[in-house]
């Protein structure tokens, strides 16, 4: 471990030599207003459909996470945040700290616009653990020819454990586009976190494109500072655009153990997720890292365009993943952005959350993810309300859950069982490849032959007027005994305000109904409903905005508009306490 020594001694004389600079380096940076949104801005958020467990800070604008990682037992969460206002601009590091994933603290912005590297903006980034426990931020920023460059920054003070204070590497940046890559200086940004490999040497991506080929462009260095970009990306694909915030880590093939993001070897397979800036929306491939030849291979049949798997099918982009050393897991985190116009978000004064963390791990087919909230977040159930296990809900019923304190702060769980499979299920149509068409085309008012049937929330008084449903469809796959399971989040009566965004979204389900009975988990949170279905096989999280279904007003339902019965063999329901959020 030569190579480490090394590196630790020049990280050791980086950070003395940035300390005693640090004075002369801090240049307060200019910023840009956007003068015809100033006057929308509200001198006190609107705080009605504010989340109480989602985090968020308490006004402006957020959008991507950055730096999530855990430090002598303090969970530290970065994001880019704007501190005059919410519409996006003007961005920092912001910071917050937690000793459990779910009450957070806010500290002052760790990295904001101050050197050459970083002078127009502090974008997105990563953190690394070196050796001896020493975070390492690598983050892009905007140079003064308004380039995209790559900056290192580094905590002042090792022994504060909330980190508050930041030093950024003296001779930042430490990577930039040059004409001999052919990188547009304009697709180059948000690194990821660093490997090491048994070379020594460290590892790390950062998203780019040439053309239409995206490209994650892999760099490699001996101490962390001087980095030299290899001849080949660690991987690319065509007619794809730009690939921002890419993540790329190893999970297990034997267990649900996550795993630190230098671990390679046997039982192991890689995750590539990649960030589409022409869709906005996240997508992922399972496969093998080719060590001999620094290069990430897909697993057959997973594939890196748009009809590729996703984490999230639904308000989900820019997510980031971190090694959680204390409890061995992999934790997913990820931007939900607005469903409101840019003039309506700022009236009311911020905008955009994040999701719940979720842990992540490899399914065992060993072809797709699952994800599942954190366990901490169950310490905020309370009034917990089930329903017999075994009840039926009859063709064309539905039933709410009155005696719940309230529907607005919620979590739920249900499973459903289906018996006849083979005599309702309505045969698929080949040309249905289009989960969410298929859902746009047969919402929760279309009744079919084994669904819909599942949850409606934040509805209005007898569903009336509002709800936002989470349900599911079976269907039968030609003359086969084969069954395709589709989930829905049907968006399309959330509000009677026509301003939002209500796109219904829609994502299949690799279970096999005729063995498995069918889960959904739906967190509810005043403007947010984020659903897992089949144990985290598949999510779709929504961004709403009722009229009716406010507070105390909301209900919950369960309701079945199919033509067969189904069996409700488990259901339990929660109240949510509200989490401390900054």
């Amino acid at each position: 471990m030569a190579a480490a020594a090394s590196s630790s001694r020049l990280l050791f004389y980086f950070i003395v030599l940035v300390i005693v600079s640090h004075g002369v380096l801090q240049i307060e940076a200019s910023h840009v207003f956007y003068g015809n949104l100033e006057s929308l801005q509200p001198t006190n958020p609107n705080p009605t459909y504010r989340t109480s467990y989602h985090f968020q800070p308490p006004k402006n604008w957020m959008n991507d996470p950055n730096g999530p990682m855990i430090y002598k037992g303090i969970y530290h969460f970065f994001y880019q945040y704007n501190p005059y206002g919410a519409d996006w601009g003007n961005i920092v590091w912001a910071h917050s700290t937690s000793l459990d994933l779910v009450n957070w603290k806010s500290h002052p912005p760790a990295i904001k616009p101050s050197v050459r590297g970083d002078i127009n903006g502090c974008w997105s980034g990563s953190a690394t653990l070196l050796p001896g426990n020493k975070p390492a931020m690598l983050y892009t920023g905007i140079d003064p020819q308004n380039r995209q460059v790559q900056n290192l920054a580094m905590p002042s003070n090792l022994s504060d454990p909330y980190l508050v204070k930041w030093s950024k590497f003296p001779s930042n940046p430490v990577m930039e586009p040059t004409i001999t890559n052919q990188i547009n200086s304009s697709s180059f940004r948000d690194p990821t976190t660093a490997w090491l490999g048994h070379d020594g040497r460290w590892r790390t991506v950062v998203g780019s494109k040439r053309n239409r080929r995206g490209l994650a462009i892999l760099y490699r260095s001996k101490d962390f500072v001087r980095w030299t970009e290899a001849r080949h990306p660690l991987h690319s694909a065509k007619d794809t655009g730009m690939w921002e915030c890419p993540d790329f880590y190893p999970v297990s093939t034997r267990t649900r153990t996550g795993l630190d993001t230098s671990r390679v070897g046997r039982g192991i397979k890689h995750v590539m997720k990649l960030s589409l800036d022409d869709t906005k929306h996240d997508y992922y491939t399972v496969g093998t890292y080719d060590l001999a030849k620094d290069k990430y291979v897909p697993d057959k049949g997973s594939v890196d365009n748009d009809s590729g798997l996703r984490y999230d099918y639904g308000k989900f982009y820019a997510s980031k993943t971190f090694y959680d050393s204390a409890k061995k897991r992999r934790i997913l985190w990820g931007w939900i952005n607005e469903s409101l116009p840019l003039h309506d978000y700022v009236r009311q004064g911020w905008s955009g959350l994040q999701a719940i963390p979720r842990a992540v791990w490899l399914d065992k087919s060993g072809k797709q993810l699952v994800q599942w909230p954190i366990s901490e977040i169950e310490k905020l159930r309370r009034s917990r309300v089930g329903l017999p296990a075994g009840k039926v809900l009859k063709a064309g019923s539905k039933l709410e859950v009155s005696s719940l304190p309230t529907a607005a702060q919620a979590d739920v769980e249900v499973s459903f069982e289906v018996q006849e499979l083979g005599n309702k299920a309505e045969t698929m149509d080949p040309s249905w490849t289009n989960p969410q068409l298929l859902c746009s085309r047969k919402d929760a008012s279309a009744k079919g032959g084994l669904g819909p049937f599942g949850l409606k929330v934040l509805a209005s008084k007898n569903d009336s007027m509002e709800y936002t449903a989470i349900f599911f469809r079976i269907y039968k796959l030609g003359l086969t005994n084969k069954y395709k399971v589709l989930m829905c989040s049907d968006q399309s009566r959330s509000s009677l305000n026509t301003s939002p965004d209500k796109t219904t979204y829609g994502a299949f389900v690799e279970v096999d109904p005729a063995r498995e009975k069918l889960s959904l988990r739906t967190l509810i949170d005043h403007s947010i409903v984020e659903s897992f279905g089949g144990g985290g096989k598949a999510c779709i999280t929504a961004r709403v905005y009722p009229t009716l279904a406010i507070g105390e007003a909301a209900h919950l339902y369960v309701f079945n508009h199919g033509n067969a019965h189904v069996r409700i063999s488990s259901f339990s329901a929660w109240s949510m306490k509200k989490a401390h959020l900054n």
